[in-house]
């Protein structure tokens, strides 16, 4: 492992709802990756994190991901999509990286925690999405290093996405 993954797996820590409010740093990354990601308030923000079964974030605020399970109270169509398909599961349901962050194995470290979660849940298997339109090119790099295969896709009418649905085997 490089230094600066090294550096990257001691930052992350478990993240709480009452670190949100409006004027907090991770709602700020989040909004502005809100194409990816789609815009939060901060008590959509605070209630996603009470529902998550995974929520981490960096010390220094500059990344986070928040996982749900199949059990989770969620309305996300991404989410239902797979509720619809299979029993038990993991959701990422986002995951940022401010950029000038990047290239130092902090989302490969997120998954790896949720890949962990899953695997001692029981879970069997992680899912997430990725638009296609918009496309995201780095995230589909990212998720085929990481093992996932494409299950399915859909559009997104309301949200003028295309997005396209993966699972990885854990």
């Amino acid at each position: 492992m490089a230094d600066g993954e090294k550096r990257a797996c001691a930052e992350l820590r478990a993240l709480r709802a009452q670190e949100i409010s409006p004027t907090s740093q991770l709602l700020a990354l989040n909004n502005a990756h809100a194409t990816e990601l789609s815009f939060l308030e901060s008590d959509e923000m605070q209630a996603m994190i009470g529902e998550a079964c995974v929520a981490l974030c960096t010390d220094d605020g500059s990344a986070f991901l928040l996982a749900f399970d199949q059990a989770a109270d969620y309305r996300s169509p991404n989410f239902l999509w797979f509720r619809e398909r299979f029993d038990r599961f993991v959701y990422v349901d986002r995951i940022c990286v401010a950029p000038e962050q990047r290239g130092r194995g902090i989302a490969r470290h997120f998954y790896e925690a949720v890949f962990e979660h899953a695997r001692t849940s029981g879970a069997g298997r992680v899912v997430c999405e990725v638009n296609e339109d918009p496309p995201n090119p780095a995230s589909d790099a990212f998720h085929a290093a990481l093992g996932f295969k494409e299950v399915g896709s859909a559009s997104l009418g309301d949200r003028g996405k295309r997005v396209r649905y993966f699972e990885r085997t854990v």
